[in-house]
């Protein structure tokens, strides 16, 4: 444990932030299982309505160093030729 009150002080701000990172992290993984289970189902309208909520997701960690920027770049394309395939054929 810290002794210094300055070191008390950055552990009490390292928690909130991991409280912080997490939350953003789990959100973005439910959003990234939503869509994976729409573009299962092919559901069209339902995929293309949730991928500009994901691309913000996944930008707003990459913003935060929660993301690698290509990491970030890599997801969204992923995701978006995974929505797009499974639209064009189911067509």
């Amino acid at each position: 444990m810290p002794i210094k009150k300055s070191a008390k002080k950055q552990l009490r701000q390292g928690l909130k932030k991991k409280r912080g990172n997490d939350a953003k992290k789990k959100e973005t993984k439910e959003l990234l299982k939503k869509l994976s289970v729409l573009i299962e189902q092919g559901k069209k309208q339902e995929a293309e309505q949730m991928l500009p909520r994901v691309y913000k997701s996944i930008d707003k960690m990459a913003k935060a160093g929660l993301l690698k920027k290509n990491t970030a770049a890599r997801k969204k394309s992923v995701f978006t030729k995974r929505t797009n395939r499974s639209l064009n054929v189911k067509n």
